[in-house]
């Protein structure tokens, strides 16, 4: 699906996705990702919501941002809660969901100007 914003300019926005394939300012990404609107860290290593860890959830609350949206691959899955544990220490707002709704709700909250990461886990095909 191709997505369109007008008000990003000068940030990074999700620009279209679909399986296997998220792209970003037209860059098109097809391994997991951190994303904030002025940073896009790539080839964070999960590629399933079974191989997350701590530590790269750590990496994700090293990125200082209250609110933080796990797109968990093709479907809503939820990780362990041991694993969130450098999030809620921080006091992170951590929101779960399918990758692609992710993907929307980054892209709203970027525009609204909200300081918002997105943890992206693309699924690897088998």
């Amino acid at each position: 699906m191709k997505l369109h914003s007008t008000v990003t300019a000068g940030l990074l926005a999700i620009t279209a996705y679909d399986a296997g394939r998220i792209t970003v300012n037209g860059r098109p990404l097809t391994k997991s990702f951190l994303l904030t609107p002025r940073r896009l860290i790539e080839n964070w290593p999960p590629d399933s919501v079974d191989s997350l860890t701590e530590a790269d959830l750590q990496a994700v609350a090293d990125l200082d941002c209250p609110i933080v949206l796990l797109g968990t691959g093709p479907r809503q899955r939820f990780p362990s809660p041991v694993l969130l544990r450098p999030l809620i220490d921080r006091r992170m707002g951590v929101e779960v969901m399918d990758t692609h709704a992710a993907c929307r709700t980054y892209n709203i909250l970027m525009a609204e100007g909200r300081d918002v990461a997105a943890a992206l886990i693309i699924e690897c095909a088998a």
